[in-house]
């Protein structure tokens, strides 16, 4: 996935200003920064739910910066908001099957068998209210949605937001698990630097809409200055 020139406005306030990224396929990346630096809105354009001013986001050849979210869901973009969204008055496999709404084919059965595999806590609580389910558990629940999507591309917001610091660190592992298991691409937007560069391979920091620095996670760990400066640790 590429993204190229890509600029995005609130009114008149300038959100994102010219934001190029290249996400390898298969890799793990990191879109880091304080609040405010653009990480959501870069989502969110990602994904069709705002529409850039300019620029391009291109997957596997295509252009699909003016496409509808319903269809950069097929194309095969699915997205974790911050917060997870889990809906607390259905089910947890209720939740999961709305997951596969958009999907082209139909082995919706297949794929809820596939999830529940991945995340066993989820499997033994099936037919439980998602409202019983811990942040955590919550945060389970919203990736394997996701999932049922069948996507290439796998984007997180801020999927630490309100976590303890051990189920945080349980959630990155996940991720990276997950990664390694279905060759996924992943995109994770996050505030807890330290954490997103302990399992990325690459990072992307991110300052008043604009790129300020990217490289390797284990360049962007060890550069002290840019730690301090935008990374806040």
């Amino acid at each position: 996935m590429r993204v190229e020139g890509l600029s995005a406005h609130f009114g008149a306030v300038r959100a994102l200003a010219d934001v190029s990224l290249a996400v390898p396929q298969q890799g793990m990346c990191g879109v880091l920064g304080a609040n405010g630096a653009g990480k959501t809105t870069l989502l969110r354009c990602l994904t069709g739910l705002h529409r850039a001013s300019s620029g391009r986001v291109v997957l596997e050849g295509e252009d699909i910066t003016r496409l509808p979210a319903e269809k950069v869901i097929t194309r095969g973009l699915a997205h974790v908001p911050e917060g997870g969204g889990v809906i607390v008055e259905l089910t947890v496999e209720e939740n999961l099957r709305l997951g596969g709404l958009w999907r082209r084919d139909r082995r919706d059965r297949s794929t809820l068998n596939e999830v529940m595999e991945l995340f066993p806590p989820l499997a033994e609580r099936r037919s439980k209210s998602a409202s019983t389910l811990s942040g955590g558990e919550r945060q389970m629940l919203a990736i394997g949605r996701a999932l049922m999507a069948r996507p290439k591309v796998l984007l997180l917001d801020e999927p630490s937001l309100g976590l303890a610091p051990l189920i945080t660190q349980q959630i990155f592992t996940l991720l990276r698990d997950l990664r390694a298991r279905t060759g996924l691409t992943v995109v994770l937007v996050e505030q807890n630097a330290a954490g997103a560069l302990s399992v990325t391979d690459h990072g992307f920091v991110l300052n008043q809409g604009r790129v300020a620095a990217e490289g390797s996670s284990a360049d962007l760990l060890s550069d002290d200055r840019m730690r301090h400066a935008y990374l806040g640790f």
